[in-house]
């Protein structure tokens, strides 16, 4: 059974900085393309980053500069490091395991960024 189990969410003023991780079981974690979506209340899920099983990671222009992602494919993890947060950045952020169209979700973090 493949579950991906996300943490790290909360509640940030604006500036601050929050880790998210995602640990991933029951699949082979370094043949996947990992990433991280999110969605704000009323919007559309829309992708934030990748992380090929290699290393490579590619990021959407609004977090460029200021999120990082990491894996660890020995432990099957996934992080994402955010600076400089700002209020548009709050939403859900999902962690999703991707190889060849198939897909899997986890539950998802809240992320919330308020003064």
């Amino acid at each position: 059974q493949v579950q991906l189990v996300e943490s790290g969410g909360g509640l940030v003023h604006p500036g601050g900085s929050l880790t998210l991780s995602c640990v991933v079981s029951g699949l082979t974690f370094n043949l996947y393309t990992m990433n991280w979506y999110r969605q704000a209340p009323g919007k559309e899920r829309e992708w934030v980053a990748s992380i090929q099983g290699g290393g490579a990671a590619d990021y959407t222009d609004s977090v460029l500069g200021r999120f990082t992602a990491s894996r660890d494919n020995f432990r099957g993890t996934i992080d994402l490091r955010m600076r400089a947060l700002k209020p548009e950045d709050s939403g859900i952020y999902y962690c999703n395991a991707d190889r060849f169209g198939r897909e899997y979700w986890g539950q998802g973090t809240q992320v919330t960024v308020s003064s």
